[in-house]
């Protein structure tokens, strides 16, 4: 006889979309014992739990889920993607606006690049653009040491192996020369730890600048650096396939158009 899955969703996503705190800071929150269900405390995240359920945190009221919801991100050079660096480096998160609720961000960018971050409220949404088979492109404008030829680059557009790891083809433009130093623009849907860096280094050249432009359909445009602007909902719901309302149960993807951080850069 096959067991039945208990129906609702587990009490840390449920507090997650609540934006208590991240599924696994929910989980210490619950081992905490702040948590109740039902009048009864619980000490442990192994609880489904759905609607008509009664939760309390810290003697209060849950309060209802959040709406999905992303925002574009300028991130400057010199900030850490992370909740904490054990190094005490400032992060990203001691740089946005007082007022932005919990959010997660989309993939990283290393402390020394800079350009377009996605962030979300949403785990849901996170774990989908982060995964290699979204298959979104993200597009970075590059600055290097040198003068490279374009058939120097051939090889990063063929893949190429760092240190044992392999990185699948990127597309790779060189577009002008600017005194010792000259601008590419690179494309790649992976998104590996210094990518870019690492590749460049496997064909003898040193990246000095690499900002993110694109990540997918949404672009950085003009967005200065440290500005946050949210992502109208509408949007979100169109570049990820998610339905407003949909009571056939067959909800499908619409057409995805680029969305742009205001205006395209000069």
């Amino acid at each position: 006889m096959t067991e039945q899955t208990p129906k609702g969703d587990r009490i840390a996503k449920v507090l997650a979309r609540a934006g208590v705190a991240s599924r696994r800071g929910a989980e210490g929150i619950i081992a905490a014992g702040r948590v109740s269900v039902n009048g009864k405390q619980i000490d442990s995240p192994a609880l489904n739990v759905s609607d008509t359920d009664r939760i309390t945190l810290d003697g209060q009221p849950l309060r209802a889920a959040e709406p999905e919801r992303m925002w574009l991100y300028h991130k400057p050079a010199g900030l850490v993607t992370s909740d904490a660096d054990e190094k005490g480096r400032r992060t990203i998160y001691d740089a946005l606006p007082e007022d932005m609720p919990r959010v997660m961000s989309i993939g990283r960018l290393d402390i020394n690049s800079e350009g377009l971050l996605l962030l979300t409220n949403d785990g849901g949404i996170k774990r989908k653009l982060e995964l290699p088979s979204t298959g979104w492109m993200r597009r970075y404008r590059v600055r290097i040491n040198g003068r490279p030829t374009d058939p120097a680059l051939e090889p990063l557009r063929k893949g190429v192996t760092v240190d044992g790891e392999r990185f699948q083809p990127m597309q790779v433009t060189l577009d002008r020369q600017q005194g010792a130093n000259a601008w590419l623009t690179v494309g790649l849907r992976e998104g590996k730890n210094r990518e870019i860096r690492r590749a460049m280094e496997s064909i003898g050249l040193v990246v000095n600048r690499l900002i993110r432009v694109s990540y997918g359909p949404f672009q950085l445009g003009d967005l200065k650096p440290g500005a946050v602007e949210e992502i109208r909902r509408k949007i979100v719901r169109d570049q990820l396939g998610i339905e407003a309302e949909d009571t056939s149960g067959t909800a499908k993807p619409k057409p995805k158009m680029p969305f742009r951080g205001r205006r395209k850069p000069r």
